[in-house]
């Protein structure tokens, strides 16, 4: 969720009207959003809300044909030429509508002022851990399904668990380990009492190849893709034969970009289908690429990202300045792309 009812309480206060979709599966109920104040409307509505109102999501928009005509605000996955992001923002065009992308929200020096990084880094370090047990259980897939736990104690008790299984316990490298997802998958390592190794642009700057990366059972890619980003892992590096490295969990998950780090997979994973097998045998090799890892904590997540986001949007009675201004004018450079 991107707005938890105790932060959508602080924006009725500010004189905001908030209405809120009824959703069976949200790990928030809907009374809670009731209870403070919130309009509560039926589930996939938004299209007949006011003109004027601002759509409030976390992922993409349902597949379809018709004009957007709304200021949306939700993570867009349309900027770095994706499949179909023409078409996306070809509907926001016709519609007139426009298009705050979360991504994009920065402040003055270019940081993003509200992210789900940490959970996402805490979660994909915990999945490829499960992975990682899966393989030395001699499990065919590995990992064939992941789900959603009531909290971090949960999760970590689950592990735990599993580690105890075996005698050795898996090392792991974090490269981006300054960051927010970087250091959520740190912390995923140290509380599970492994070893953990952390990089970031200091010792990436070679460009490489990066031999490191395969003598450790656990890489976790925590840094986004873009054009100056360096090949981590390719096919040519797994092909060794004292390889150690067999999980690949890539949170910041761009498999489609032409900027993608780990050129050994082309696509993402999900919760029921949570690895691509690179290489099966004696000496696997499973890649997790899940874009909704939050998910796996969904009531931490969503309150330490709403409690971020909440602060930008008490400022949303001025669209065109300062967060919101940076998004548009991202919003605008992009459509004169088409």
């Amino acid at each position: 969720m991107a707005l938890v009812p105790a932060d959508a309480k602080k924006l009725l206060d500010a004189g905001y009207r908030i209405s809120v979709e009824r959703n069976p599966l949200r790990s928030i109920a809907t009374e809670d959003y009731l209870a403070v104040g919130c309009d509560i409307v039926d589930e996939g509505s938004w299209p007949d809300a006011p003109e004027d109102a601002f759509i409030l999501g976390v992922k993409e928009l349902p597949e379809g044909e018709s004009d957007l005509t709304h200021r949306h605000i939700y993570f867009g996955h349309v900027y770095k030429d994706q499949p179909g992001w023409q078409h996306t923002l070809g509907r926001f065009v016709s519609g007139k509508g426009t298009l705050y992308d979360l991504e994009c929200l920065v402040d003055e020096t270019g940081r993003r002022v509200a992210a789900f990084g940490y959970w996402a880094g805490f979660a994909g370090a915990a999945a490829a851990v499960k992975v990682w047990c899966g393989q030395k259980a001699g499990n065919k897939p590995a990992l064939d399904k992941l789900g959603d736990y009531p909290n971090v104690d949960a999760l970590l008790s689950e592990l735990n668990s599993e580690l105890s299984a075996f005698e050795e316990k898996p090392n792991m490298i974090v490269i981006g380990a300054l960051g927010r997802s970087g250091s959520g998958a740190v912390d995923l390592g140290e509380r599970l009492k492994l070893d953990v190794t952390r990089w970031d642009m200091n010792e990436t700057k070679s460009g490489g190849p990066f031999p490191e990366i395969q003598q450790h059972s656990i890489f976790v890619n925590c840094i986004l893709a873009n054009k100056n980003c360096p090949r981590f892992v390719t096919h040519d590096d797994i092909t060794i034969n004292n390889r150690k490295l067999s999980v690949i969990s890539d949170v910041s998950c761009d498999p489609e970009s032409v900027y993608n780090p780990i050129p050994v997979y082309n696509k993402s994973t999900t919760f029921d289908n949570p690895i691509v097998s690179v290489i099966d045998g004696n000496n696997p090799l499973d890649v997790t690429a899940i874009d909704h890892l939050p998910s796996m904590l969904p009531r931490e997540a969503s309150e330490d990202y709403s409690s971020q986001l909440v602060k930008a949007l008490l400022e949303l009675d001025q669209p065109e300045k300062g967060i919101w201004g940076r998004a548009l004018d991202e919003f605008n450079k992009n459509i004169a792309r088409l």
